[in-house]
């Protein structure tokens, strides 16, 4: 797994605005806007709403997989494509969002 998986890498430019409503884009495409976010130390990590891309579903993207934040133009690049996101482990905010167990989980398909 990667070693900062769960932090912001400093490159990417987060500054610690409010990213709620930002669009995410992978490396081939759209895959939503983010629901919620957090930049707590060690587990920091963003909610994003797929819409009708993959159904509705909601998926957590570790925040070492951002690669840029653009504030301007309210958009996150990540490293990530649509597949590797689409068919990533599931999530269920009312269970996994402070889950170490699934962070475990993701991290390891993330990044082997």
């Amino acid at each position: 797994m990667q070693e900062n998986a769960w932090e912001y890498p400093s490159a990417a430019g987060h500054t610690g605005s409010d990213l709620t409503g930002f669009k995410v884009e992978a490396l081939d495409g759209g895959i939503g806007k983010v629901d919620k976010h957090t930049d707590e130390v060690g587990s920091a990590c963003l909610v994003v709403d797929t819409g009708p891309w993959i159904f509705g579903k909601e998926v957590l993207i570790p925040a070492g997989s951002v690669t840029r934040v653009d504030t301007a133009d309210e958009k996150i690049f990540v490293g990530l494509s649509k597949d590797q996101v689409k068919n990533a482990p599931e999530f269920l905010r009312e269970t996994h969002y402070d889950s170490p167990d699934y962070r475990r989980q993701l991290g390891a398909y993330y990044w082997p």
